[in-house]
């Protein structure tokens, strides 16, 4: 089943998104690779796709998993959660309608 992963950042988060980012990366990409990987990206604090000091809301990421514990659990162990970039996970299924 498809998981929405939403990640709720810190005011500090924008400061500490560079240094874990590349790990943050690399588990999507293996998401990617494994084929289980719908979207990914950010949500900037304005109306822009550089949101320059405004930084970050957040992130956005729905991806397939075989249930909520494990989606969940990924969530609690990206790196951008452990590095104190995000205050708060939230997981949700999702079903997909269109595009279909």
């Amino acid at each position: 089943m498809l998981y929405v992963i939403l990640g709720r950042e810190t005011a500090e988060g924008s400061s500490k998104r560079r240094q874990a980012r590349p790990a943050h990366l690399e588990r999507l990409k293996q998401l990617q690779n494994e084929g289980r990987l719908l979207l990914a990206g950010p949500l900037p604090g304005v109306d822009a796709a550089d949101p320059g000091t405004a930084g970050y809301r957040g992130s956005l990421v729905v991806a397939e998993f075989p249930d909520l514990e494990s989606a969940t659990a990924w969530a609690n162990a990206d790196p951008y959660r452990k590095a104190g970039v995000f205050e708060r996970m939230e997981v949700h299924p999702f079903v997909k309608v269109l595009p279909a």
